[in-house]
């Protein structure tokens, strides 16, 4: 486990890191509305060399930018997720970025999933961002 503060877009390039030098592939995003996992992922796939304009999936439940796949729980059920199939997306080449996946992480360990989770918390105006393996 390891905390890394962030307190501009640019410190966001750590916790670009730490996904990386996890090799996992799922990673399920936790925190707060407003605070950044959209953000975080976009500069993820900017770091990856992609151009796409990255935007959050919360009414299309999945995005794909390239070989990153970028799905948003909050308005789905783990269950509606399960239902449409999305589950086996993540048997596809690539990160896979869930934000509101902590229903989700039962499932994964279930179907044996390795995933890295990273939590968010607001800290007055910067942020800390929890890469949990």
């Amino acid at each position: 486990m390891s905390k890394i503060e962030v307190n501009n877009i640019q410190d966001l390039s750590k916790v670009i890191e730490c996904v990386k030098n996890s090799n996992k592939k799922i990673i399920i995003l936790s925190g707060t509305l407003g605070s950044g996992k959209t953000t975080f992922v976009k500069e993820f796939v900017k770091s990856m060399g992609i151009d796409d304009e990255v935007s959050s999936p919360t009414f299309a439940i999945q995005n794909i930018y390239g070989n990153i796949y970028h799905y948003d729980l909050y308005n789905k059920t783990v269950e509606d997720f399960i239902r449409l199939g999305m589950l086996e997306e993540f048997d596809k080449e690539g990160y896979h970025f869930i934000e509101w996946g902590e229903e989700i992480e039962k499932f994964l360990i279930q179907f044996g999933f390795e995933y890295l989770k990273i939590e968010i918390k607001l800290d007055n105006n910067k942020r800390i961002f929890t890469c949990i393996n």
